[in-house]
């Protein structure tokens, strides 16, 4: 594989997806290009209503071992499954890592928010386990697996430990779920064992909800099942400033696919793609993980730098952040605001 130094640039499969996603993975194309960054894109066209993912762009992505995409929009119920399931299963991309901090300039309801949520990304309520046992009624299966949780769970501590965080925090239901997330805990606390120096908390799911709109400021990282981390996730993405400035990776043994952190409630949305005003902060500085995991770390640095001085000079920001700037004049800052 090239290593930085090589004078090889890396090839990173690219996924522009449904509605506001060939708006924001353009931005980061141009930004990177304006940077000369050490990479290309392998573009590939992937849409929600299809079937499954291309078997050409499952092979290009464990081909490159990189993957950065937009958001796949996924019809509600009927027999259509979600292609973002499907390719965290393919490649067993198994944490989702979403960071929520505020942005300088950026006004919030809550300061010195810096929360790292990690979830288990393959199984849980997203198993797909579901069938009808008689007419109007249906069984939904929850799979927990101690394997799973282990995994997770090493993952969202040697993260801490690895980043200098303090805290780790498992979120749960199992005073209600016994069983499954009585599981997840036990695997936690197991692994907390072997990490003596980082603090170890754990706290119910509805609690934790709570708890994050009160106070934020009091979490660190925090480690979550599946159906739990999603909720987790866009909860301290609204607090720390909304989903369309924070970053997010899915990440496994050999493979990461990049996007947006929290979820793209507006991939579809209609006004945004015809306005041309979809906010590409979140893609961007997920394109900055993705430099940052691809060991170019000073390209990460310049990407987010010219970010938040964008943000923080406040003059070009999108409708989400109370701006009317539209996509290309937020990129333009970005690109201008490159050292």
């Amino acid at each position: 594989m090239p290593r930085p130094g090589d004078g090889a640039p890396r090839a990173v499969t690219l996924i522009p997806g449904d509605g506001i996603g060939p708006l924001v993975t353009g931005a980061v194309e141009q930004v990177m290009e304006a940077m000369h960054a050490p990479l290309y894109f392998e573009r590939y066209e992937v849409h929600g209503d299809m079937e499954r993912v291309p078997e050409e762009v499952i092979q290009s992505i464990k081909k490159n071992k990189v993957c950065l995409k937009g958001g796949l929009a996924t019809p509600m119920g009927g027999g259509v499954s979600s292609l973002n399931v499907q390719l965290r299963r393919e490649l067993d991309l198994y944490a989702s890592l979403v960071n929520c901090f505020n942005l300088p300039g950026l006004p919030t309801r809550h300061q010195d928010v810096d929360i790292v949520v990690i979830r288990e990304n393959t199984e849980g309520e997203y198993s797909g386990l579901e069938h009808e046992v008689v007419p109007g009624v249906v069984e939904s299966l929850k799979l927990i697996t101690k394997f799973c949780s282990e995994r997770i769970a090493k993952y969202a501590f040697e993260y801490a430990y690895l980043n200098n965080r303090k805290k780790v925090t498992a979120v749960h239901k199992a005073n209600i779920m016994k069983l499954a997330d009585g599981l997840f805990l036990e695997s936690c606390r197991e692994v907390s064992t072997k990490y003596p120096g980082i603090k170890y908390n754990e706290i119910i799911v509805d609690n934790c909800c709570m708890q994050l709109v009160s106070k934020p400021e009091q979490f660190d990282v925090m480690v979550t099942p599946n159906l739990y981390g999603n909720l987790v996730a866009n909860t301290a993405a609204g607090i720390a400033g909304g989903t369309g400035v924070m970053p997010g990776g899915n990440v496994g043994a050999d493979h990461a696919v990049f996007e947006q952190g929290a979820s793209a409630g507006n991939v579809g949305n209609v006004n945004l793609v015809e306005q041309k005003k979809a906010n590409p902060v979140a893609l961007l500085l997920s394109s900055a993980m993705m430099l940052r995991h691809l060991q170019f770390p000073s390209f990460a640095d310049r990407l987010e730098t010219a970010v938040e001085r964008v943000i923080s000079d406040g003059k070009y920001r999108t409708k989400d952040l109370g701006g009317t700037s539209t996509t290309q004049e937020v990129i333009d800052a970005v690109i201008a605001a490159l050292d």
